[in-house]
């Protein structure tokens, strides 16, 4: 565009010294003459006026002139003050916040990529990005004491839970839908294969305690084989007779431990009691300790792990996140309205810094490059306000000329 318009003076120049020469020849190379004259004043008093704002024209200091670069410094804190007076204010904000649905936007960026042609490559940036960021923290936070926070937010929330009645209407649902029999079925064969393996030990405690007569004779060994095979007779009878006598005993007292836990205070406190001895034991807090790093071990490893699974369920959880923020209006009205705050409690207490950031960078920067940054923004346009005033200056030149011909 300078180009275009340096050429039209040039070209309003060769017409002025053209007509000049055929003045005699018809009165209408006048009109032609006055046009390229008044042309090639309008044109070099604009593009005196456009070159004055950025540099000296023909590098002469002439006053008033490089107007940009010379006062670099007050443009800064102007634009600044307007950005503060303008759009940082709390209300303006406000009422901006108040017509933009940040929710439902963010929900269409989160589901949208899956149909888009770059999606899979914008999804998995995400999603590295948030891995690696989690990777990153695990790395960098203390293992011990990040555990030892956990186990203690897990404890103060178990130890709210009054851990008794629950456990008795989990037991009276299990004896009412029948959910119990494979558990005392495995009760009793663990009973039958302990007392295979403590045989010896059974038949030493009888020999023991038989007197010298029962052991002179031999009958305690006797007892003994004889007490061994009744209790295997027993076990076996139960296990498979489902009406057996000793299964209703075993249903009569899990019934009572079920309505104990849940309405008896001895048995209730006794229950808690346990509970707080085992949240309190150490064993039970170097245990807590191991299977958290495993644990943070294993998210480390998954997190940088291209192949792992995680990356695919996070990119399902942003989708349904994604999904949730375009259906729910209720969840929408919440972020928003949390956005907005946000946005508002930052300018109110951020907005001074802000504009300072502005201001401070754009004194930074050197004339050169402030000057340039602002030419090639609207630079174009000033050269068509050097167009502009070629062609008008040479209309207002031909309208001058017919006037004095007229009088």
């Amino acid at each position: 565009m300078r180009w275009t318009a340096t050429g039209l003076l040039v070209l309003m120049a060769g017409l002025f010294l053209v007509s000049r020469q055929f003045l005699p020849i018809h009165p209408g190379w006048g009109y032609a003459n006055a046009f390229a004259e008044a042309a090639m004043v309008g044109g070099l008093a604009d593009w005196f006026a456009v070159t004055a704002l950025f540099r000296h024209p023909l590098g002469l200091p002439i006053p008033h002139t490089a107007i940009i670069p010379e006062n670099k410094d007050r443009i800064a804190d102007t634009m600044a003050q307007f950005l503060r007076e303008n759009f940082l204010v709390p209300a303006v904000v406000a009422r901006r916040m108040y017509g933009m649905n940040v929710a439902l936007a963010v929900g269409d960026f989160l589901v949208t990529p899956n149909s888009g042609p770059d999606g899979g490559s914008e999804r998995s940036r995400i999603t590295g990005g948030a891995a690696e960021l989690l990777a990153e923290v695990l790395e960098s936070l203390d293992p011990d004491r990040l555990g030892n926070q956990v186990r203690t937010g897990l404890a103060k929330q178990f130890g709210k839970i009054d851990i008794s009645p629950l456990l008795g209407r989990m037991l009276d649902s299990a004896i009412a839908d029948d959910r119990h029999m494979p558990l005392m079925d495995g009760f009793i064969r663990w009973a039958g294969l302990t007392l295979e393996d403590n045989e010896e030990t059974v038949r030493e405690i009888i020999h023991a305690r038989a007197n010298a007569v029962l052991r002179w004779t031999g009958l305690d060994e006797r007892i003994s084989g004889s007490v061994l095979d009744g209790l295997y007779k027993l076990l076996a009878e139960v296990l498979v007779d489902p009406e057996h006598p000793l299964r209703g005993k075993i249903e009569e007292g899990l019934e009572k431990l079920a309505h104990d836990l849940q309405h008896d205070p001895k048995t209730r406190e006794r229950v808690e009691a346990m509970k707080r001895d085992l949240l309190e034991n150490p064993a039970v807090a170097e245990w807590w300790l191991g299977v958290w790093e495993r644990i943070r071990q294993s998210l480390i490893r998954r997190a940088r792990d291209p192949d792992s699974a995680l990356g695919e369920e996070m990119r399902r959880g942003l989708a349904e996140l994604g999904n949730a923020l375009r259906e729910d209006h209720r969840l929408q009205l919440q972020i928003n309205r949390f956005a907005r705050r946000t946005a508002v409690g930052i300018a109110t207490r951020y907005g001074t810094q802000i504009v300072r950031l502005v201001s401070e960078t754009v004194k930074r920067w050197d004339a050169v490059t402030i000057t340039g940054r602002i030419e090639s923004a609207v630079g174009r346009d000033l050269q068509f306000i050097r167009i502009n005033g070629t062609l008008v200056g040479g209309l207002v030149g031909v309208t001058i000329h017919a006037v004095d011909s007229v009088l």
